[in-house]
C-alpha cells in the first residue's frame, strides 16, 4: 500500500492534531498521578485521547507505581507492553480494573 502524498497544509494539519492529541494525554496522565480522575473513569471513555494511548503508559501515571510494578501488573494479567487501550479485551479490562481497585 503506497503511502498518500500529502499537502503542505495537510501536513500541518496533522501535525497541529498530533501535538493537541500528545498534549490531552499530558493532561490525563497528570490526572491520574494527582488523583483527580480514576483508571475506571479513563477505561470507560471512548475518545481518541484514550484509545491511543498505551497501557504502560497508563499504569505508570498512576500514583506509587512505577516501570517495574506496571510490567509486572501487565504481565499478571497478560497484557503485552504494547497494547493500546483500544485493544484490550473485556476481560483485560476488568482484570485490570479488579487488580487496581
Amino acid at each position: 500500500m503506497a503511502v498518500p502524498t500529502l499537502t503542505q497544509e495537510q501536513k500541518q494539519e496533522a501535525l497541529k492534531k498530533a501535538h493537541a492529541i500528545r498534549s490531552s494525554r499530558t493532561q490525563l496522565r497528570n490526572q491520574l498521578k494527582s488523583g483527580v480522575i480514576t483508571v475506571e473513569t479513563v477505561l470507560n471513555r471512548e475518545d481518541e485521547i484514550v484509545k491511543g494511548m498505551r497501557v504502560l503508559y497508563l499504569l505508570e501515571s498512576l500514583p506509587k507505581v512505577g516501570k517495574r510494578t506496571a510490567r509486572r501488573i501487565m504481565a499478571d494479567i497478560g497484557i503485552d507492553e504494547s497494547r493500546r487501550l483500544q485493544g484490550l479485551g473485556s476481560r483485560q479490562r476488568d482484570a485490570l480494573l479488579s487488580k487496581l481497585t
